[in-house]
């Protein structure tokens, strides 16, 4: 049942947003579903922390470019549409290569050693043109090869759909692995990997298995990114993209499988659209990774399974006042801080444009305390006032908390 609604969705939302940008950044978000899934089978499956996933991601993209302009010189007799199989082909190759050297060690070394392998292959993009094309990258044309049934993967739609299936698939793959004797083993190493060796198994090879599957369908996912931009620069191979990665799919929520899925959205929307509504939304995204990593550290997903469970027992309706608070009170501290954020950022980098700007429709000057004052007194309120909403929804979702165990136990012991 949610597999189909899945493919609906899927078949169904651009036809819902028909505009050009809307399907781009559709299209932008199959391809992060896909890489963020792959990068969850190291972090939330295996329990590898890993800084160079982007690595594989990339080199994919700068194979899928060159089997995509071997094409457009009609040296190879392959169809657009199984390009990103070459990117997918040429991570896991890559991944067989590296992987065995950064498989050796788990934890903290594991995560050096990918740090490590991120810089040298970053380093060595601007050092080999030949392959990698300098800082101006290396470019294609998607629209060459056979066109069967007249699809040329030129309007953005055809392109949509071709990325729609691979995202399909390799998801449904990536969830069948977690079902498999390796997928479970996996899980194994991730939690007591001592216990594992205990019984015979082999943990470095669980694991390097485990990533070489995981560059696989990074580099389907690069190979797709290909495709959409027709363009790879070096910046796909740099530590920025592999945090970037490491970043959303902690924000999803690495403990669950969808996790990583709604992470996706979220950089997508964060690097498209956020990036065009302020200068400081790095800031921003910095801040909501801080409070995630204090409050909620299973990530979104996380918070929408406990309220799940909440309602399964019936017991959610009785929040939504309490939640109401929280996102009034919330909403306007945070109202409160942007706009001293944003009178911060236009002092330093929009001073030129005068002292005046328009912020969530509200006039500021930055020339003016009272524009400080009244940014920081609406902060310091609401603050206060959503302390208060937070202790009494602390309070009520304890009782709930309490009355739900009780439930359950009344239920064993029938």
């Amino acid at each position: 049942m949610i597999w189909s609604l899945f493919a609906v969705l899927l078949a169904v939302v651009p036809l819902l947003f028909t505009s050009s940008l809307s399907q781009t950044i559709l299209s932008q978000m199959g391809i992060a579903i896909i890489v963020c899934l792959s990068y969850n089978m190291l972090l939330g499956q295996g329990g590898m922390l890993s800084f160079g996933h982007a690595v594989y991601s990339g080199l994919g993209s700068f194979a899928a470019i060159h089997t995509l302009n071997l094409v457009s010189r009609g040296q190879i007799p392959l169809p657009v549409s199984l390009i990103p199989l070459a990117g997918g082909l040429a991570g896991m190759l890559f991944a067989v290569l590296l992987g065995w050297v950064t498989t050796k060690k788990s934890a903290t070394t594991f995560a050096m050693i990918t740090l490590g392998v991120g810089e040298l292959v970053w380093a060595m993009s601007l050092m080999f043109p030949e392959f990698f094309g300098g800082e101006g990258g290396i470019t294609g044309n998607r629209v060459t090869g056979p066109k069967p049934l007249g699809i040329t993967f030129g309007p953005q739609i055809q392109l949509y759909y071709l990325i729609a299936v691979y995202t399909f698939v390799c998801t449904a793959l990536m969830f069948a692995f977690t079902r498999t004797p390796l997928g479970r083993m996996l899980n194994a190493v991730r939690d007591n990997p001592e216990r594992v060796e205990f019984v015979g198994y082999d943990t470095q090879k669980v694991r390097y298995i485990s990533f070489v599957i995981a560059a696989f369908f990074a580099g389907i996912s690069g190979g797709l990114a290909a495709l959409n931009f027709e363009i790879v620069t070096s910046e796909v191979v740099s530590g920025y993209r592999s945090g970037a990665y490491l970043l959303f799919t902690f924000l999803g929520g690495a403990t669950f499988f969808f996790g990583p899925i709604i992470g996706a959205v979220l950089m997508v929307l964060a690097f498209v659209l956020l990036s065009e509504f302020t200068k400081a939304w790095l800031l921003y995204l910095g801040l909501v990774f801080l409070f995630m990593v204090m409050f909620a550290p299973g990530g979104f997903a996380s918070l929408i399974m406990m309220n799940v469970r909440v309602a399964a027992f019936g017991k959610l309706k009785p929040l939504w006042r309490n939640y109401l608070a929280l996102f009034v009170t919330g909403f306007i501290a945070f109202a409160g801080a942007a706009s001293m954020i944003e009178m911060v950022y236009h002092l330093q980098l929009g001073a030129a444009l005068g002292s005046q700007l328009t912020f969530m429709g509200m006039q500021l000057n930055t020339a003016s305390a009272g524009s400080w004052g009244a940014a920081a007194a609406v902060m310091l309120v609401a603050l206060g006032f959503f302390e208060l909403a937070r202790r009494r929804f602390a309070l009520k979702w304890g009782d709930i908390q309490e009355s739900i165990e009780k439930e359950i136990k009344r239920r064993e012991a029938l």
